[in-house]
């Protein structure tokens, strides 16, 4: 099974359709399976002592115009969705409350997904579930405790699922990423395993896809010194294409893990052993 390839936009569009576009575009080109996307009710997720409290953006002086700067529309994501669509890249976005989970049911999108942050939140992993679409669990922020109590809720469901180990640090130091723990949430939940990485650069996502995970996903960004907090932790397009490119090949590389003599190695062997022949013999 080849790898899903999630290329995540977040909120690195800052809220320009424009931007949002040129994302979608970069995915479509590098060649990945989907773009996912953030939704959140400001009202919802955020106390009004912290939505009133002072921010400097682009879009004002206090933290909820600066939130707000970031949050598509209806009439936003039904653009989203008919890009998308004409493109052949299937999006969808994770909720970090239930009226975002209720706005993102009119889409009818293919995936969910459960951000690390809210894999505590059961009405909404319930909710999720509900729906039966296949969902990307991301495990940051975590205990076993946490990671249990979720699955649990998708398998009372029959809801297809994936986890996503995930080091919930922007950007996330290498020595911070303790890839083994895909083989142990494999093992340890008995169910597929993807990898959702925040660090500068490539090469843990190269080790990530070499240990058998079923999906991947990556921040992306026009470009790193861009305005927005996911920025430096995320992957500009040259770097998608070169990302993208070397998974494909290590996919190919692992093989089947089966021994066994290729027939262009026969000639070789004959002349690098001609001296042993008559030992052999």
């Amino acid at each position: 099974m080849s790898i899903f390839i999630i290329a995540e936009i977040g909120i690195n569009h800052n809220g320009d359709m424009s931007i949002c576009k040129q994302l979608i575009d970069v995915a479509v080109e590098s060649g990945c399976n989907a773009v996912k996307f953030q939704k959140r009710d400001l009202d919802k997720v955020y106390t009004q002592d912290f939505l009133d409290s002072p921010r400097e953006s682009p879009w004002g002086t206090t933290q909820r115009e600066q939130k707000a700067g970031l949050e598509f529309d209806f009439d936003e994501y039904q653009e989203i969705d008919q890009y998308c669509k004409g493109k052949g890249i299937e999006w969808f976005a994770s909720a970090w409350d239930l009226n975002s989970q209720k706005f993102l049911q009119q889409f009818d999108c293919k995936y969910n997904k459960v951000a690390s942050a809210m894999i505590v939140f059961e009405d909404l992993l319930k909710m999720i579930a509900k729906e039966g679409r296949h969902t990307f669990i991301s495990t940051g922020m975590t205990t076993y405790k946490d990671i249990n109590k979720a699955v649990k809720i998708f398998k009372q469901a029959n809801c297809p699922f994936e986890l996503m180990h995930t080091v919930s640090i922007y950007p996330m130091k290498d020595e911070e990423a303790n890839l083994n723990m895909i083989t142990t949430l494999r093992e340890k939940f008995d169910c597929n395993v993807g990898y959702s990485g925040h660090e500068v650069g490539l090469a843990v996502s190269y080790a990530a896809s070499a240990l058998g995970i079923t999906s991947l996903e990556r921040h992306i960004t026009l470009d790193r010194s861009m305005y927005g907090s996911d920025q430096s932790a995320s992957v500009q397009p040259a770097g998608l294409r070169q990302l993208i490119g070397a998974v494909r090949k290590i996919e190919v590389a692992m093989g089947d893990g089966v021994k066994r003599t290729y027939e262009a190695e026969a000639p070789i062997a004959e002349n690098l052993r001609q001296h042993l022949a008559f030992t052999l013999e």
